[in-house]
């Protein structure tokens, strides 16, 4: 059974990966307006990783006996300057993401709530991944210096990303 106080932090945190997939369709729609598709599907794979990270938040509240209650996702950006600024706010918002999530664990610490602490390590390891995967394309942009060919290699490499399920996850994105 979950406190009021943890049920409270994580409703808390399924509106934050809601939010962020969110903006990462956001992002996708950026790409696609400046005919990059590759860098459009990058951020489409993001955004449904996203929405299944908050799907395993709303299982795991239900499963805890707590009740999930959604409220509205607000609004993101939807313009950039450069495909770097793109990049360089995923890799802010990541970090943010990361500070989020160690910060639940500190409650369900102070809540002595082994169960959601297990639960939580695996978002924990997955924002290393997160926060290393936006700064190496960030890297690669850089590089890149804003040259037209540049941008276009790295834009086909985005473009092979692909969505992959978590173990014993749906694809909440489909």
């Amino acid at each position: 059974m979950l406190t009021q106080k943890i049920e409270n932090a994580l409703n808390d945190q399924i509106n934050a990966e809601m939010y962020s997939s969110y903006l990462y369709l956001s992002m996708s729609a950026y790409f696609e307006s400046l005919n990059l598709p590759g860098a459009a599907n990058w951020m489409q794979v993001q955004a449904r990783e996203e929405m299944v990270h908050a799907m395993k938040f709303y299982r795991f509240v239900i499963e805890r006996g707590g009740r999930v209650k959604l409220r509205g996702i607000q609004g993101p950006p939807t313009q950039w300057a450069s495909p770097l600024a793109v990049f360089q706010d995923t890799l802010k918002h990541e970090q943010s993401v990361t500070a989020r999530i160690n910060a639940l664990v500190d409650l369900v610490r102070d809540e002595s709530d082994h169960a959601s602490e297990v639960f939580l390590q695996w978002f924990v390891s997955e924002q290393v991944e997160e926060e290393a995967s936006a700064d190496a394309v960030i890297k690669r942009l850089q590089l890149a210096a804003d040259t037209p060919a540049g941008i276009f290699m790295i834009d086909q490499e985005l473009a092979t990303r692909v969505f992959v399920p978590p173990p014993g996850t749906a694809d909440a994105g489909a």
